[in-house]
């Protein structure tokens, strides 16, 4: 039996998606009208409206009462940390940012099966350490493709203001969209220990994230080390 074609608003939100995906609308850029964008597709604006909620729900766009659609952005002030779930016992709010080393290297198998690549082919590596009340609760490496990031180095980091998600979408054009996780218990080895000032073997949370951007792509590789003493791991489940 052929499949059914998917429902009209369905269709609409992955024209919108698509047009995301190419550049048409930037992150932070208004859409145009729901209007507008039902002339444009052929549609009604309340199917238009049903594939705009689903993009919210998303987190693709952040609709705005009385002003719009618009681009989700990672640069947005409520949005420095979205994909960060370690959250202060006394509400500490807020990191601060160590920056140990950014290169390129060859990327492993393991790094190249998960980001999509061919094994040595070439990522950068950005290694850096999170500081909450003036103490390291994070140790991140993480691996970008370098054919996304070409021209990512310790400079370009370092001058950048705000989260490195930001950086990446206004200096290379690519907007984390969803993340899978992966947690689970380790021992502090004694290079974790040295960084985070705990003993070896102290008890961490790991954290393998792995980041994608429009059209599902694996564009970002992330392993964590959490020091969950004074903090922990939050999610909201629906």
């Amino acid at each position: 039996m052929p499949k059914s074609p998917a429902p009209l608003y369905e269709q609409i939100r992955q024209l919108i998606v698509a047009a995301l995906a190419a550049g048409e609308w930037r992150p932070g850029d208004a859409l145009p009208s729901e209007a507008a964008l039902a002339a444009r597709f052929g549609a009604s604006p309340g199917t238009v409206r049903r594939a705009l909620d689903e993009l919210a729900a998303e987190h693709l766009v952040d609709r705005r009462q009385g002003s719009g659609t618009f681009v989700s952005t990672h640069a947005a002030p409520r949005e420095p940390f979205r994909f960060l779930r370690l959250v202060a016992d006394d509400e500490a709010r807020g990191f601060s940012r160590e920056l140990l080393g950014c290169r390129r290297v060859r990327a492993t198998a393991e790094v190249a099966r998960a980001l999509g690549l061919r094994t040595a082919e070439p990522v950068i590596e950005v290694r850096r350490l999170l500081h909450r009340r003036d103490r390291p609760v994070v140790l991140d490496e993480l691996w970008l493709p370098e054919r996304q990031f070409e021209g990512l180095t310790t400079e370009v980091i370092e001058t950048h203001p705000g989260a490195l998600y930001a950086l990446f979408e206004a200096r290379f054009g690519v907007h984390m969209v969803r993340a899978e996780e992966k947690l689970r218990a380790v021992a502090a080895t004694p290079e974790a220990a040295r960084l985070l000032g705990v003993e070896e073997g102290e008890p961490l949370l790991s954290v393998e994230r792995l980041a994608f951007t429009y059209g599902d792509r694996p564009v970002e590789l992330r392993r964590g080390l959490y020091h969950t003493a004074s903090d922990h791991y939050r999610n909201d489940l629906n």
